[in-house]
C-alpha cells in the first residue's frame, strides 16, 4: 500500500468514526445532550467533546506551532489524563451549559478539519498514525457510552422518553440451556502489544501469556429474563446466603429488587425505544456483578473467569448483536449447538478481578493513564453489548466496571466446574 493509499484509508476510517457519533447524538435535543443523571454517567455533549479534545491534545498538539481552537477546552474536557494538567470535576460536567451543544459540534467539525490535513498531506510518521487509531478505539467507546448514559437520564423521567420510537422490538423464546466443556491445561490468552504488533490492542490487553484452565464447561447462551425473573419471584433478593457480603450490603444499602429498568410486575422494562414488555428469551440486562455472582450461586453454578471466556471466544467469528445491527438491546438466541452469544447483545460479567497480566506494560507518556491506573476494585466483562461497535470487539478485549454498576449493557453467562 502506497503513502497516499495508507492515507485515504485512514480518512475514510477516521471520518466514519467521527460521522457515528454524531449519527447517535442526533437523535438528542440540546437539552438532552447536557443531561448527567449520576456522578458514573456523562453527557452527550461531552462525550461528543472528549474524543475531539484528545485528537487535539494527543495529534495536532504534538506540532508545537500549533493554536488551540479554545485554550479553555483542555481544563473542559479532559477526563483524567492528571499528567496532561487540571481537569473540571467529573460530577459537574452536566453543570456546563457553555459551550453550547453547537458550540461542541463546531469545535468537531474544526478539528475534523485540520485532522484531515494533517492526514491527507500524506507523512505522518508510525507514533502519530498509532496516536490517532488509539483515539479511534477510544471514541467508539464514548459511542457505547452515549447510549448508556442518556438511557439512565431518560429512565428517570416520569414520562419515560424514548431515545428513538423506531427500534424494532423483539419477543422470543430461548433455546434451552446446554453445557460446553472448554479447554483443560496450558492454553494462551492475551494480544501481543500494540503498536509493535500490528493488530490493534489496548495495552491492557497484552502480553500474550500462558494460563491454565481447570476442567469446566460454559453455558450455550446468557441467561434469559424468564430466568432472572425465576429468581427474583424467589426471593433472590431476600436471601443473604446467595450474596457476597458487600452485594448483600448494596441491596440492603438501595433497597434493590428487581434488575435496573425492571418495572415492579415484572413484566415490562425500559428500553431505548421507552417502556416495553419484558422480552422472556432475551438475556437478561443491566445487572451488575453481585446481582450476576448472586444468581449464579442459586442457579448452583459460577461466573466464568476471563481466560475460560476468552479461550472459547477465540475459535469464533466477532459476530452478534452490535449496535449496527440497530436493535439497541438484547436479543434471544437463534441456536446453541456451540457457545452462542459470545458476542454482542450483553457484556459478560467474569468472576476475574481487572488486574495486570503477568508482563504488563502501559503506553509511554500520558497515554498509559488509560487502563493501568483503575486495576483496582474492578471486575472483567467480556463480548461486546448491542450498544457496542462491532469493529472494536476481539476475543482479547477487556471491559471492566465496579461491581456495583449496572447501567451498563450487562447480563450474565454460568460457567461451572467439571
Amino acid at each position: 500500500m502506497t503513502t497516499r493509499e495508507a492515507a485515504r484509508t485512514l480518512v475514510q476510517r477516521f471520518h466514519a468514526v467521527r460521522e457515528q457519533s454524531r449519527a447517535l447524538a442526533a437523535p438528542l435535543s440540546a437539552e438532552d445532550a447536557m443531561l448527567q443523571s449520576m456522578p458514573d454517567a456523562s453527557p452527550a455533549k461531552w462525550h461528543l467533546a472528549h474524543p475531539t479534545w484528545f485528537f487535539e491534545q494527543f495529534v495536532l498538539a504534538a506540532d508545537p506551532k500549533y493554536s488551540p481552537f479554545d485554550e479553555r477546552f483542555a481544563h473542559l474536557f479532559n477526563s483524567y489524563y492528571e499528567s496532561v494538567g487540571p481537569r473540571h470535576a467529573r460530577p459537574q460536567r452536566g453543570l456546563l451549559s457553555r459551550p453550547t451543544l453547537a458550540d461542541v459540534l463546531a469545535y468537531r467539525d474544526t478539528i475534523d478539519e485540520r485532522m484531515d490535513a494533517l492526514i491527507r498531506r500524506g507523512d505522518p510518521d508510525s507514533s502519530t498514525i498509532a496516536r490517532i487509531e488509539l483515539g479511534l478505539e477510544h471514541e467508539q467507546q464514548h459511542q457505547e457510552l452515549i447510549l448508556t448514559d442518556i438511557k439512565h437520564a431518560l429512565s428517570i423521567n416520569p414520562m419515560r422518553p424514548a431515545y428513538r420510537t423506531d427500534l424494532v422490538q423483539g419477543s422470543s423464546i430461548a433455546t434451552t440451556i446446554s453445557w460446553h466443556a472448554g479447554a483443560t491445561g496450558a492454553v494462551d490468552v492475551g494480544a501481543d502489544a500494540w503498536p509493535q504488533a500490528a493488530q490493534f490492542a489496548f495495552d491492557h490487553e497484552s502480553p500474550r501469556h500462558r494460563t491454565w484452565l481447570a476442567p469446566h464447561a460454559l453455558a450455550s447462551r446468557p441467561v434469559s429474563n424468564a430466568e432472572y425473573r425465576e429468581f427474583v419471584r424467589a426471593g433472590g433478593y431476600r436471601t443473604p446466603g446467595l450474596w457476597l457480603s458487600a452485594g448483600w450490603d448494596w441491596v440492603r444499602e438501595h433497597a434493590v429488587e428487581r434488575p435496573l429498568y425492571w418495572d415492579e410486575d415484572l413484566q415490562a422494562e425500559y428500553t431505548l425505544a421507552g417502556m416495553r414488555a419484558l422480552d422472556a428469551g432475551a438475556p437478561v440486562v443491566h445487572v451488575n456483578y453481585f446481582e450476576a455472582d448472586a444468581y449464579a450461586c442459586w442457579a448452583s453454578a459460577r461466573l466464568p473467569t476471563e481466560a475460560e471466556w476468552e479461550h472459547a471466544a477465540s475459535r469464533l467469528p466477532v459476530h452478534g448483536n452490535f449496535l449496527e445491527h440497530d436493535a439497541l438491546h438484547p436479543e434471544a438466541a437463534a441456536a446453541n449447538a456451540t457457545p452462542a452469544q459470545l458476542f454482542g447483545d450483553v457484556w459478560e460479567w467474569t468472576r476475574s478481578a481487572y488486574l495486570p497480566y503477568p508482563g504488563y506494560r502501559p503506553l509511554a507518556g500520558a497515554l498509559g493513564e488509560y487502563n493501568g491506573k483503575f486495576m483496582s476494585g474492578q471486575f472483567v466483562l467480556r463480548g461486546g453489548s448491542c450498544a457496542s461497535p462491532a469493529s472494536q470487539l476481539r476475543a482479547t478485549y477487556r471491559n471492566f466496571f465496579a461491581p456495583e454498576a449496572r447501567w451498563q449493557f450487562s447480563g450474565i453467562r454460568l460457567a461451572r466446574d467439571l
